[in-house]
């Protein structure tokens, strides 16, 4: 009998993480707190800090405060990119040699419009733009809730929230000779936020989020992306090329 499976989850834990694997990735969620100062973005990082010898998505919540010198897009030199609470993912991809700098976009783009779907079902509107999303606070939310019937409410709703949104996330992307990296984190507070641009936080827009939702919600977004991936993986084994 031949069982199809898009993909295996085996969950391991041990004294302070917790590990979820599938035939093509694995998950690791850390449980200690980790300040995410830009070296977690070096190649083969999950490997030397916890021995992982496979692609990977490393996620968890803490502090960022980005070191000069660990800055990787030139457009933020000089910037200060930092925040006291964050929910971070770390992810890492060796099914591609050499590593394609062009893929890792696609794939950071993919992540991006993951978290934008979660975001939407729990009722948090958010504008993407590139590897950015934008989002105005809990007010704004209400508001697009009470008008989801009235489309020209909304539309107006829209036009408002295009003039004045906070920066929810961070992201960047970027590949060594072996392997493709990427980094996003969402706000989860905008103290410790840099003074200079307007930022929104995950507690202002959804006001009744506690830490165990937040936990629910990373699970639930490296999941849909291992999920993608595989299903890639298994259409490039049935389609017909020429």
């Amino acid at each position: 009998m031949l069982i199809k499976l898009h993909y295996i989850y085996c969950m391991i834990y041990d004294s302070l993480n917790q590990w979820i694997m599938s035939e093509f990735m694995k998950h690791l969620k850390l449980k200690e707190e980790l300040i995410y100062d830009g070296s977690q973005i070096e190649p083969m990082w999950a490997f030397r800090k916890f021995q992982i010898k496979d692609s990977s998505i490393v996620s968890w919540i803490g502090p960022m405060e980005i070191e000069p010198d660990n800055l990787i897009d030139y457009e933020d030199h000089g910037l200060e990119i930092k925040g006291d609470e964050l929910l971070h993912f770390i992810i890492e991809h060796f099914d591609c040699q050499p590593a394609d700098i062009r893929l890792c976009y696609h794939r950071q783009r993919l992540f991006v419009m993951i978290i934008k779907d979660l975001l939407d079902e729990m009722g948090m509107k958010t504008i993407r733009e590139g590897d950015d999303l934008y989002s105005r606070g809990s007010d704004y939310q209400k508001e697009v809730q009470e008008n989801s019937n009235h489309q020209k409410d909304l539309r107006k709703l829209s036009q408002q929230q295009s003039k004045k949104q906070g920066k929810l996330s961070v992201s960047i992307a970027t590949c060594s000779n072996s392997s493709m990296k990427i980094h996003f984190a969402l706000n989860l507070t905008n103290n410790g936020t840099p003074s200079d641009v307007e930022t929104a936080c995950l507690s202002d827009c959804l006001e009744s989020i506690d830490r165990d939702d937040i936990f629910i919600f990373s699970d639930k977004a490296c999941e849909k992306y291992i999920n993608e991936i595989s299903l890639i993986e298994g259409d490039i084994t049935k389609t017909k090329v020429f």
